[in-house]
C-alpha cells in the first residue's frame, strides 16, 4: 500500500502548539512496529498552481508565493509564515490528491498529513493555509473520477473552511462533529453538524458518530469519502475539552472506516489537528488511524 508522506512536512515554526514533528514520528512508528516499510512511503511532490486554483483565488495563491500578508492576515493564519511554506503546502495538497486517486483504485488512501480544513479560498485560518481537502475533491470532480464526495470531519474544531467552500455544491456533503463552544467563531454551516458540549467522552461521541455516519453515507451515496481524523478530541489535548481516550479515538476510526467499507465507498484518511502535551500521544492516535486503514484494506 502506498502511504503518501514527505519529510518536508516537518518545518520549523519555532515555539508553537502545532507539532510538525508528528509526521516524521508517525512514519518512524509505523516502520518500527512493522506496519510499513520505507518503500511503502511515497513523496507526492508539489501540486500544480492549477490544482490550488480550483479552490483558492489567484490573489491568495500569489500571496502564498510572495509572503506579502498583512498583520491581520497573519493573525488569522496563526502561523509565522515563511516562504518555505509554499513547497510544504503545495506538496500537502498533492499528497491528498494522490491519496484520493489511490483510494479510487484500491478502496483506501492514506495521507500522513493534510486535513487543513480551516483554509478559505482567499485566506488562511487556524494553522491552515491551503485547503487540501477541497483541492483534492475539486481535482477528482474535474477529472471525472467521481460524481459526489463526502467529508467526514472528526477534528476537535469545526471544518469551517471546507463547509464554506462547498456550501452551495450539491455534489459534496460536509459533515463535522466537533466541540461547539470553541474556535472557530462564528461557525459555518456544514450539511450536517454535531456540536458537542465539553466533557463528552467515548460512548456519547462514538454513538452519535456511528448513527449519523451510517445514515448519511447510505442516503447521499458518495463516490469518495475524505475522513479528517484529528487527534485533538483526545482528553489531554491542550486546545479543547472533550474527553475521548486513545482507545475511544481508535474506535472512532473503526466506525468511520468500517462504515465506508460496508457501503463500498473508497475512503481517504488525512490528519487535521492534535495538540497533546506529549507528542507521543498524538503520534499514537494518528498511527492508529493508519493501522485501522491498513487492516481494512488487507481484509478486503
Amino acid at each position: 500500500m502506498k502511504l503518501f508522506y514527505s519529510p518536508k512536512y516537518e518545518i520549523d515554526i519555532g515555539p508553537h502548539v502545532f507539532p510538525t514533528s508528528k509526521y516524521r514520528l508517525v512514519h518512524d512508528r509505523l516502520i518500527k512496529e512493522g506496519f510499513a516499510e520505507e518503500s511503502d512511503f511515497v513523496d507526492p511532490g508539489m501540486a500544480g498552481d492549477e490544482d490550488l486554483l480550483l479552490v483558492h483565488t489567484p490573489r491568495y495563491v500569489e500571496k502564498l508565493k510572495t509572503g506579502e500578508f498583512s498583520v491581520e492576515e497573519l493573525y488569522k493564519m496563526e502561523l509565522p509564515y515563511q516562504k518555505g511554506f509554499r513547497e510544504v503546502m503545495w506538496t500537502t495538497a498533492n499528497g491528498t490528491i494522490l491519496a484520493c486517486k489511490e483510494a479510487l483504485k484500491t478502496g483506501v488512501g492514506v495521507h500522513i498529513g493534510g486535513g487543513f480544513h480551516h483554509a478559505y479560498p482567499d485566506h488562511g485560518e487556524g494553522f491552515c493555509i491551503v485547503n487540501d481537502i477541497a483541492v483534492s475533491i475539486r481535482r477528482c470532480l474535474k477529472d471525472k473520477d467521481i460524481m459526489k464526495a463526502m467529508v467526514i470531519d472528526c477534528d476537535l474544531h469545526q471544518g469551517n473552511g471546507t463547509a464554506a467552500i462547498f456550501r452551495d455544491d450539491p455534489n459534496v456533503f460536509t459533515f463535522s462533529i466537533h466541540e461547539e463552544d470553541i474556535y472557530p467563531y462564528p461557525k459555518e454551516k456544514s450539511d450536517l453538524d454535531i456540536g458537542l458540549d465539553p466533557g463528552v467522552g467515548d460512548e456519547e461521541y462514538n454513538s452519535k458518530l456511528k448513527s449519523q455516519s451510517s445514515k448519511m453515507i447510505e442516503k447521499f451515496k458518495p463516490d469518495l469519502i475524505i475522513y479528517v481524523a484529528g487527534a485533538d478530541p483526545y482528553a489531554a489535548d491542550q486546545l479543547g475539552f472533550l474527553e475521548l481516550t486513545i482507545e475511544g479515538l481508535k474506535k472512532r476510526d473503526e466506525i468511520v472506516i468500517g462504515e465506508a467499507k460496508r457501503n463500498k465507498v473508497p475512503l481517504v484518511t488525512v490528519y487535521g489537528g492534535g495538540y497533546a502535551p506529549r507528542v507521543e500521544d498524538t503520534v499514537t492516535i494518528h498511527a492508529n488511524t493508519v493501522r485501522t486503514a491498513l487492516i481494512s484494506l488487507e481484509s478486503s
